[in-house]
């Protein structure tokens, strides 16, 4: 009997166990998943009805059945094939095939397997225990991240980087808040050279994009950084088979034991309070406690390796520089935010400046390594961040413009008192204040201008409109023609006293004539 039968006998007796416990159709098809009416036809059927239901199911005709030759074939040829590569086999060398889905080939292919006993057989790999390297020869590195728990209930996530001595089994690890970057990977190295008081003769990794920037025909192509690091440091690099775990056990071992000795249900307080337990953890436990494989003490062995490490010296790890193409609009664009240039950085198509990322800052330079302005890093994206010195400076040509109009005024000075007034109350209207206070000194006359400026400081009118109007009604004045004086006819002889009185007159003419335009 086969594992299918056998299950499907399992399931029958189970059926009618429950029934006999006194479960409905309805409770017994819940709990195992089953349609009622199923449960209904297993319990209406007795033991050589179900088996002869079951010889039915077999022997019926299966889509597949005029392709089973092709399937047993290549069965007995590649045992471990799948569902999905035996469908595309069949599409590939029977045009005809019926539309099945994948689920049919699946069963088909299991019948075919029980009915000429073809079991599937996965390729297996093959270990064997690695021998002990020498002492100061290697050290494996990984990268892992937890999420742990924080004060408060929620949770924080952190990523680490740890690095063991493979021979003395020596641990090092340490934490950010952050994903590793290239920079802090090395940064890292350092901490963990310093920890181990030397540097091992070969380190193993994965091939991690930190390290690795491409592949070429099997040739690893490590990024500018790490490449300039190693070179500094000396040290030899085994990069491990892609999606290879086992292939550095050691460190792989180191990574669990972190997740599951160091962070297991430890509280998150800051990542300077996490690093420090992460010291104290290595004295305490990992380096001090009976390893399981060599059965000797991490710290100990570290004593005898630490004299075949080749001798730490630190040294200052500097940011690789990054060349952007700056853009016409005096930015650039660095890991989804545009950062400001001074104005004139761009100086057409091609304009390069290299970029360093320094202490949580940009520090930018033009072609001559000169600095050309510091940034504060944004963690966000699409965010622009710009100096206030590196916006358009305007204040040169509005001076400009201010000395030419003064120039025109008899009265300069009062004229830049006016203007510079205007500036102060309508910064954003200076330019086109000053462009309509030129065309209106260059229509009306000298004199007109000048008592125009005199009205305006007197009644406190800074508004280049209000000026035009201004001028507008005094030149009108000036040129009316006298009208002739006709005598008066009065339609009551007696009112003759009345005819001679004068009205009061404002001695502010203009300010009479302009009141209703300036107030609005």
């Amino acid at each position: 009997m086969d594992k299918q039968t056998r299950n499907k006998w399992i399931m029958y007796h189970q059926i009618h166990h429950m029934k006999r416990d006194g479960q409905s159709v309805t409770s017994i098809a819940k709990e195992l998943v089953l349609d009622w009416r199923t449960v209904k036809n297993y319990l209406d059927m007795s033991e050589e009805d179900y088996e002869q239901f079951l010889l039915r199911q077999q022997e019926r005709t299966k889509k597949l059945s005029v392709y089973e030759g092709f399937v047993k074939s290549k069965l007995i040829e590649h045992q471990e094939t799948g569902a999905s590569q035996m469908h595309d086999w069949l599409k590939e060398h029977h045009p005809g095939l019926l539309d099945v889905p994948q689920k049919t080939v699946y069963n088909f292919i299991q019948f075919i397997r029980n009915k000429y006993n073809i079991p599937y057989q996965k390729a297996i790999r093959e270990y064997m225990i690695v021998e002990e390297c020498d002492y100061g020869k290697q050290a494996q590195a990984d990268f892992g991240q937890y999420n742990m728990r924080a004060g408060d209930g929620s949770r924080k996530k952190v990523w680490f980087f740890t690095l063991v001595l493979s021979r003395s089994r020596k641990k090092f690890v340490c934490f950010s808040e952050k994903a590793f970057t290239t920079q802090s990977a090395i940064e890292s190295h350092e901490k963990a050279f310093e920890h181990f008081s030397g540097i091992p003769c070969e380190v193993v990794y994965d091939q991690d994009r930190l390290f690795i920037s491409d592949e070429n025909s099997g040739k690893l192509i490590l990024t500018e950084g790490f490449k300039s690091y190693v070179r500094m440091r000396e040290f030899s690099l085994h990069f491990c088979r892609k999606a290879d775990p086992p292939s550095k056990g050691k460190i792989e071992n180191v990574v669990k034991y972190v997740k599951q000795n160091f962070l297991y249900n430890r509280e998150f307080r800051d990542i300077d309070t996490l690093n420090q337990q992460a010291i104290a953890w290595l004295a305490r436990t990992a380096n001090a406690v009976v390893h399981a494989r060599t059965k000797k003490i991490p710290e100990n062995e570290w004593l005898i390796e630490r004299h075949q490490l080749r001798s730490f010296v630190p040294i200052p790890v500097k940011p690789p520089v990054k060349i952007y193409h700056v853009r016409k609009d005096n930015t650039i664009n660095y890991h989804g935010n545009f950062y400001s240039l001074p104005l004139g950085t761009y100086k057409g198509a091609g304009t390069q400046v290299s970029l360093q990322e320094n202490e949580n800052c940009i520090e930018i330079f033009d072609s001559g390594n000169q600095l050309v302005c510091k940034h504060p890093l944004c963690n966000e994206k699409g965010r622009v961040i710009k100096n206030t010195d590196h916006a358009r400076d305007k204040s040169e040509k509005i001076n400009a413009m201010i000395e030419q109009a003064s120039s025109l005024f008899t009265e300069k000075d009062m004229a830049v008192l006016f203007m510079e007034q205007i500036r102060n109350e309508k910064p954003r209207y200076i330019r086109d204040q000053i462009s309509l206070l030129l065309k209106t000194i260059k229509k009306y006359p000298g004199k007109v201008i000048s008592e125009t400026l005199f009205w305006c400081i007197e009644n406190k009118v800074f508004d280049t409109v209000d000026f035009t109007c201004v001028a507008e009604s005094l030149s009108s004045s000036a040129t009316t023609v006298a009208i002739p004086e006709l005598p008066i006819k009065l339609m009551n002889p007696d009112s003759i006293e009345k005819a001679n009185i004068c009205p009061k007159a404002s001695s502010y003419v203009c300010k009479v004539i302009f009141r209703g335009p300036i107030y609005y």
